[in-house]
């Protein structure tokens, strides 16, 4: 077997080298059920939440709720001190999750400015503490996702210290925090990192294809490829990669993404209820993308209150694009 047809190791697991990354408001559990029609056994990650969020949950966080057949999934936290770690790892481990991951690079004004996110990169004696009772408490994997820096790259430094302090693998997004998702990732950087830790590094930014994988793969010799962006209003894109990784063909027509947008309406609704339609919104663009009249469809669709008007749609759109 070559390094394409092997897996990545974490802990005692092992998964398929391209990995669902976690978008917030985007790879919940409806789309998350939507991948796993095609592929069974990758490894997902839940959008992050914060983990006082988590530990005095009431029953209404809907992160915490998802089908196992979602699994094998990452659960992604933030943490900015010591408090909640325990009692939201209590919660997380009793709904039945893989691996827990903690998210030190999320760029966001509002994460960053409560000291979570890729803020911790610039207060390593915190970031080291939380790093210690997350491997203290947790008995199943543990990994940890980073940027660049905050403000100046220190990435190599921080993965030292997560794999000091035990976690099983990382994944590095090779910006800065005031870069957000705008220019090159830095992959020599990623590179750096790669050879400084022992422990699985994963790629996040930039990744959209296998082509780009390979390429990236080529510069920087990492272990797996987190697939955030990339996955938007395609949840067909791991099993994708996993074909053309295989030399072989994958092509999802008009007609079938029709059929899929549907599908994923009607899992909304059934996740959120009522409101499944309003945040089905802001999937819509992907799945109309490349119409002729793309955006009248659009302006139409994002204004309806009638979730029959918007299924009704799809049908008519899947029968125009018939063979």
């Amino acid at each position: 077997m070559n390094y394409w047809q092997e897996h990545i190791k974490i802990g005692n697991l092992s998964f398929p080298r391209f990995i669902g990354g976690p978008l917030d408001g985007i790879t919940d559990s409806p789309f998350r059920q939507l991948v796993r029609e095609f592929s069974p056994n990758e490894l997902l990650f839940t959008e992050m939440r914060h983990v006082a969020c988590v530990a005095n949950d009431k029953g209404g966080i809907k992160a915490l709720q998802f089908k196992q057949l979602e699994r094998p999934l990452n659960f992604q936290v933030a943490a900015n001190r010591l408090d909640f770690i325990e009692k939201a790892c209590e919660k997380i481990l009793a709904a039945g999750v893989d691996i827990v991951d903690l998210n030190v690079g999320c760029p966001a004004p509002n994460v960053v400015g409560s000291g979570s996110g890729s803020a911790l990169m610039a207060d390593l004696p915190r970031l080291k503490e939380i790093l210690t009772l997350f491997r203290k408490v947790l008995p199943i994997p543990f990994t940890v996702k980073i940027r660049a820096g905050f403000k100046q790259q220190n990435a190599v430094d921080v993965a030292k210290l997560i794999q000091d302090c035990g976690a099983d693998a990382l994944s590095i997004h090779p910006r800065l925090q005031t870069q957000k998702f705008e220019g090159r990732p830095d992959y020599a950087l990623a590179a750096q990192v790669k050879q400084a830790v022992s422990i699985p590094v994963i790629i996040s930014g930039g990744v959209i294809n296998f082509k780009t994988a390979k390429i990236v793969y080529d510069q920087t010799g990492v272990d797996g490829f987190l697939i955030g962006r990339g996955i938007w209003g395609k949840p067909w894109k791991l099993a994708e990669m996993e074909r053309h990784m295989n030399n072989e063909q994958f092509v999802i027509d008009n007609k079938q993404m029709f059929y899929w947008a549907a599908r994923h309406l009607d899992a909304m609704i059934e996740f959120y209820g009522p409101k499944g339609l309003f945040a089905f919104r802001k999937h819509l663009p992907f799945y109309l993308k490349g119409l002729t009249d793309a955006s009248a469809l659009r302006q139409k669709l994002v204004v309806s209150n009638s979730l029959e008007d918007v299924r009704q749609t799809f049908v008519q759109l899947m029968e125009q694009h018939g063979s």
